[in-house]
């Protein structure tokens, strides 16, 4: 007893290395990581903005240096969100129930831009919008350059949604798919789509993001519920009939309303089991949908044209998709799948538990492991190996020299390299060669701008 009071008011201390023990952190992953910091709470979201690290907590934002780990500046916040791409980012934050945002520079918290009457702000990799509303329907969205000092175009909506939004959100496109222990946002921020689909007073306006021109304001069907994906809107019918849900989907063109492509029998899982009512936006990415077929596989569609993509074999799951690629496991439930999407050309193969979970981001294929946990990062076209990681923390941002992966208030930054896999199971494509890939943001909604140098020909 007389140790422990001694020790309580500070007298003598007879345990001196005791409470730094306490404080130490344990390391989060085998082989150890770069750096590895406790943050002030745990984080909402991270994000790799250029050189920093942003981290979202409950009332407030910090960046932290992606080299070192070390704390860079601090600011108070409700809500943050990070706009740009890897040499021009920038912080966008704000307050609940307060108009107006911030748009700080990631490395050292100053204000770049400064607004006071903005209720919403979407963040993309090249563009950021907001909007003010003069009243409940009067509206104005305005495109900026994410380090712009003067809107690229505006817009006039008649409202956005009731009440104060803060970023991002929602609007009428896809869900992702979800992942165990990967973040639903560990790609960061995406480019612009060609057109937004924005729900107000139970109507849709679909707006053209390189001019601002409101191209169409539709109001659906009793049967439909309507989303815009990769340049089209879409028209999704779920009719009731000798109690099964049958589904119809109508690709419309942007400027005419006209139908482009029309597929039934695709189940898009919009519809719950009372009365095939659609109350979710279908699951998919970028520029292509998710849905099952007639025969219970699951089919990726392309939403510009409707071809179909992929459709999986019997026995095996989507685990991710973007407009490049889809991770199916495989129908041992012993592995996880990479294939191209148009072709269904197998690109990749590596052991994964029946339970692993996988994500795509333009940098990495992220797969998430248990029994042992494990993280792993290979490069999304060959399979190369990029990390390696037994860990029970989850990925959380992934850039384009490594990842952000955390557990609780720690997290850590994982260096990726560019050697060959390790032999424990990552088979690359043939002729792969490894390395990062860069980011794939001008590709156009068909990919036309980007060649695939394995095939000769634009993808």
């Amino acid at each position: 007893m007389v140790v422990v009071v001694l020790a309580a008011t500070g007298v003598w201390n007879p345990f001196p290395t005791m409470w730094d023990w306490v404080d130490r952190s344990e390391p989060i992953a085998e082989p150890d990581v770069v750096w590895q910091q406790r943050v002030g709470g745990t984080p909402r979201s991270v994000t790799i903005a250029g050189d920093t690290v942003v981290v979202e907590q409950r009332t407030r934002v910090e960046a932290r240096s992606l080299t070192t780990g070390t704390q860079l500046w601090e600011r108070k916040a409700d809500w943050s969100a990070v706009a740009g791409g890897d040499r021009d980012p920038v912080v966008v934050v704000g307050k609940l129930l307060v108009k107006g945002y911030e748009v700080l520079d990631p490395t050292t918290g100053a204000t770049r831009r400064r607004d006071g009457d903005a209720v919403a702000v979407w963040t993309y990799r090249n563009l950021l919008i907001d909007a003010r509303c003069a009243d409940a329907t009067d509206c104005t969205l305005s495109a900026w350059d994410p380090r712009g000092a003067a809107p690229l175009w505006t817009a006039f909506v008649p409202g956005v949604r009731g009440g104060l939004l803060g970023d991002n959100p929602g609007l009428l496109d896809t869900r992702r798919l979800d992942a165990v222990r990967v973040d639903e946002e560990v790609a960061g921020p995406e480019p612009v789509p060609p057109l937004l689909g924005f729900p107000i007073d139970g109507r849709v306006h679909v707006v053209d993001t390189a001019t601002g021109r409101v191209l169409q304001n539709v109001e659906p069907g009793r049967d439909e519920r309507l989303s815009v994906v990769g340049g089209r809107l879409l028209r999704i019918t779920a009719r009731s009939q000798d109690g099964s849900c049958f589904f119809a989907i109508s690709g419309r063109d942007s400027a005419t309303g006209q139908e482009t492509w029309h597929r039934a029998g695709v189940n898009l899982r919009t519809a719950d089991n009372a009365g095939c009512v659609q109350r979710e936006d279908p699951r998919g990415a970028r520029n292509v949908l998710i849905g099952v077929a007639p025969d219970g596989r699951e089919a990726v569609l392309d939403g510009y044209d409707g071809r179909l993509l992929l459709i999986t074999g019997e026995g095996e799951r989507l685990l991710a998709v973007d407009d490049r690629y889809a991770l199916v496991r495989a129908a041992d439930k012993g592995s996880v799948v990479s294939r191209e999407l148009g072709t269904g050309q197998v690109r990749w193969r590596r052991p994964a538990g029946a339970k692993a979970g996988a994500a795509l981001t333009p940098y990495a294929a992220v797969v998430a492991d248990e029994k042992p946990s494990r993280l792993v990062a290979v490069n999304p076209r060959t399979g190369t190996e990029l990390a390696n990681l037994r860990t029970a923390a989850n990925a959380l941002a992934v850039g384009s020299n490594g990842m952000i992966i955390g557990e609780g208030r720690e997290i850590g930054y994982v260096r990726f390299g560019g050697a060959a896999p390790r032999g424990d199971g990552g088979v690359p494509a043939p002729g792969g060669t490894g390395g990062v890939p860069g980011p794939a943001d001008t590709c156009g909604p068909k990919r036309e701008h980007c060649p695939d140098p394995d095939r000769g020909k634009d993808g």
